[in-house]
């Protein structure tokens, strides 16, 4: 680790002085993005009050945006007055939190920093969720059945999946399924069974009477013996017989 010379402050000094002079300058040429003027100005109605907020979407957005610039900005000249002030103090280099020495390169990088890397503010994600959450289901939470072992009918979730098998926007790179190489495996479950629920039900047949029992021998049935589950042994010569 690199401790900070007397002149690795002044570089630093001058850099912030340098970057405050820049964010002083341009927040004065463009008038604090914009928002030094009433959104009236922007619209070119003599009152937005009356006006749905879709009517306005642009402005709207783009005031929205100028206001997180604004406040990003606003953010960077209290750092960088926070970090001349600790060099005014003798403190700057220290970080505030365990009173030791910044390195240089951290410092070099972020010269507003006032802390070392291992106590830096704001590098945790926060554990808290919407308070939406409280009262809004996942996806097809007020019709899903998945949870209840005694429910095997059609649910919320099973009409989207005929649903998205139209199409949408979603990618391979998007599905929950990890493994999807193609867009035909990319919606909720791609890979469940259609019509069956065990792999045997999807070629075995029966008559009307339900007693006499023929193998279908399709795409379902070669993956079934090639995977090992049936026995081939078993098999006769005209597996479409009736057994």
């Amino acid at each position: 680790m690199t401790i900070p010379t007397n002149a690795h402050f002044n570089l630093l000094q001058s850099r912030l002085l340098d970057e405050k002079r820049d964010i002083e300058h341009r927040l004065a040429e463009n008038d604090h993005y914009g928002l030094s003027h009433s959104l009236r100005d922007d619209t070119g109605e003599l009152s937005s009050i009356d006006n749905h907020p879709g009517d306005i979407a642009t402005e709207l957005y783009e005031r929205g945006k100028d206001v997180a610039l604004l406040e990003q900005e606003d953010l960077h000249l209290i750092r960088i007055d926070a970090a001349l002030q600790a060099m005014a103090n003798g403190t700057y280099g220290i970080c505030a939190t365990c009173n030791e020495p910044i390195p240089i390169e951290r410092l070099d990088a972020v010269p507003d920093t006032l802390h070392c890397i291992e106590h830096a503010p704001r590098q945790h994600l926060s554990l808290r969720r919407p308070v939406e959450e409280l009262v809004l289901d996942h996806p097809f939470g007020r019709t899903s059945m998945d949870e209840q072992d005694s429910y095997n009918g059609f649910d919320g979730e099973d009409a989207w999946q005929i649903v998205e098998q139209f199409g949408n926007a979603d990618s391979p790179a998007m599905s929950e399924n990890r493994d999807v190489a193609d867009y035909d495996h990319v919606g909720i479950d791609a890979y469940e069974n259609d019509g069956f629920v065990e792999p045997l039900e999807s070629f075995l047949a029966t008559d009307i009477t339900g007693r006499h029992v023929s193998v279908i021998r399709n795409r379902e049935y070669m993956h079934y013996m090639d995977t090992g589950e049936g026995d081939h042994g078993l098999e006769t010569e005209n597996p479409d017989e009736n057994k």
